[in-house]
């Protein structure tokens, strides 16, 4: 595929995936009652925290791979039978315990035991994702995203009014089987010709490319198994666990709110987030396009500059799509978000002020991406957790208003900190590398996440 095309199916395969998130949760919004979309919000938040960690450990990974074609086709069907093996382990096990501590009694009982029965089809789905992206063909998953997107809407959509959260979740999840089946045909078509097995045959020593390109020759006789992802040294594990820091905090915070305190913030959360989702596309884009223009910029002062002014626009856009929200009329709003657009709609202007502190810090720790990686994940440990401090207390303050503006206030912070952090890496003679993206010892146990734990780590390198 020509590099243009490819750009473009990119591009149009993370809009399709975030439209899916983004319509996934108005419809439910729209079918479900207040207290039914919390319960609703609850589960989708937990899955958010298991897809992150799932991305992290394979997804993330299997886009670094390297090698003769044989090799990497080797090491897609690897993750994809992976993802799918773990995730029904994880879902078996979870359900079982879930079965004995409540029986399934209860809302959000119910929905996180549907939960469970679908969670290997939605993961493996995904994984698809990035198989596909280290395969070089981004067209095969806009197919699958596209029939994704369809499927979803319309089987939630036909629910009728006040469904509950368990038969959502369940409907959502067995509508990836369509997008599934075709992603795995697509696969399969795309693996033909590295042999019967897909296995690599010994040829002594290849050429590496990429991030092994100045280790030397690399040997290349086996093919890459399911048994490497539980081996020590996979490169998933920091990945994940830059993922943990970065996002899971706060997600599980959320969750907690919803399972100690108010299940009703949680809907509320999700809802106004929901309606900022054009924001994350934007975000995406910028992250996964942001690193090769800046290094374009011709010097690191005049990256930190662009960055700084892409985040400006970003901050002044979320500004502007913030006050359209709170400017429209509750006839409209509720006919995106249901009978969730009253709380959801109280929370705009909190929101709307974290999407723009977002804006600025995202461009911020975009770059120092560009100009000294490795500074990244200390401020993401530092001020993830200090975002969940925030979200906690100013939920205790003043309920969930305060929750919103805690995590605003979480933002503006880490946005600071970021261009805090820019300013001394200029500053500092010699602090900002020759090749500060430049290529990484394929033994390397440390490795660097392709967008960061705050930045997410995109399918084909493009978000």
């Amino acid at each position: 595929m020509r590099t243009r095309a490819a750009v473009a199916c990119s591009v149009a395969d993370q809009g399709v995936s975030a439209l899916t998130n983004i319509a996934v949760l108005v419809v439910a919004a729209r079918q479900s009652t207040a207290a039914g979309f919390a319960a609703f919000s609850v589960v989708y938040t937990v899955f958010t925290v298991l897809l992150g960690l799932s991305v992290g450990y394979v997804g993330q990974a299997l886009v670094l791979e390297r090698g003769p074609a044989h090799v990497v086709r080797a090491a897609c069907r690897a993750a994809v039978a992976f993802t799918a093996l773990a995730s029904t382990a994880v879902a078996a096990v979870c359900g079982v315990a879930l079965w004995a501590a409540t029986g399934f009694e209860g809302r959000l009982a119910a929905g996180l035991g549907a939960l469970a029965l679908v969670l290997p089809v939605v993961l493996t789905h995904d994984c698809l994702r990035y198989a596909f992206s280290a395969l070089q063909r981004p067209h095969h998953a806009l197919a699958a995203d596209v029939l994704r997107l369809a499927g979803a809407v319309a089987a939630l959509g036909a629910q009728p009014r006040g469904a509950g959260a368990d038969r959502m979740i369940a409907v959502w999840g067995a509508s990836a089987l369509p997008a599934l089946l075709l992603g795995l045909l697509l696969l399969l078509r795309a693996g033909r010709g590295g042999g019967a097995d897909g296995a690599a045959e010994p040829t002594g020593a290849a050429e590496p490319t990429g991030a092994g390109a100045e280790a030397g020759p690399v040997p290349v006789s086996v093919r890459p198994g399911v048994r490497r992802y539980l081996g020590r040294g996979h490169l998933g594990v920091r990945f994940a666990l830059e993922f943990a820091v970065g996002n899971a905090g706060t997600q599980l915070a959320v969750i907690a709110l919803g399972l100690w305190a108010n299940p009703l913030a949680v809907g509320a959360l999700r809802g106004a987030t929901t309606l900022f989702g054009p924001m994350n596309v934007l975000f995406n884009a910028a992250t996964g396009f942001g690193p090769p223009l800046l290094r374009r910029a011709g010097g690191p002062r005049r990256s930190a500059r662009a960055a700084a002014a892409a985040g400006g626009v970003l901050a002044a856009v979320a500004a502007l799509w913030a006050l359209t929200l709170v400017l429209l009329p509750d006839r409209y709003g509720r006919m995106l978000l249901g009978d969730t657009w009253s709380a959801a709609s109280a929370l705009l202007p909190a929101t709307g002020s974290q999407y723009a502190a977002m804006a600025l810090g995202t461009c911020g720790l975009l770059a120092l991406r560009v100009l000294r990686p490795r500074t990244t994940l200390p401020i993401q440990v530092a001020f993830s957790s200090l975002t969940v401090c925030f979200l906690l207390g100013g939920y205790a303050l003043g309920g969930v208003p305060g929750a919103a503006w805690g995590l605003c206030l979480g933002s503006v912070c880490k946005a600071a900190a970021s261009w805090r952090r820019v300013r001394r890496v200029l500053r500092i003679p010699g602090a900002v590398p020759t090749d500060p993206d430049g290529p990484v010892s394929a033994a390397a146990s440390a490795p660097r996440s392709p967008g960061g734990p705050d930045l997410p780590a995109p399918p084909y390198g493009t978000s």
